[in-house]
């Protein structure tokens, strides 16, 4: 054993939440690790995706002036900013010539 790990104290590393740590605790949370957790349900890293395409951030900058405007609309329509934004480039965006 490393010189640097604890040593246990009478068969116990001590307790987290109340469970005391022992070799065979720590070897069943081993083996479930190594097993890859089976049965537990991990959610995907990062928001939750908003369409089917791929997405990316871009950064506009913006005037106070246009920050205070946007935030207004956004927050008299009950909106985020982002969504008040996308739906402002997308009206531009599919307006005709």
């Amino acid at each position: 054993m490393n010189d640097k790990i604890a040593k246990p104290d009478g068969g116990s590393y001590g307790t987290i939440d109340g469970v005391e740590i022992t070799e065979e605790v720590i070897a069943r949370l081993v083996k479930n690790a190594e097993d890859g957790f089976p049965g537990a349900k991990f959610r995907t890293p990062g928001r939750p995706a908003r369409t089917e395409e791929p997405t990316r951030a871009v950064t506009v900058r913006l005037s106070e002036s246009e920050l205070e405007a946007v935030m207004a609309r956004a927050e008299r329509e009950h909106r985020t900013r982002s969504d008040a934004i996308r739906e402002a480039i997308a009206e531009w965006a599919h307006a005709r010539a």
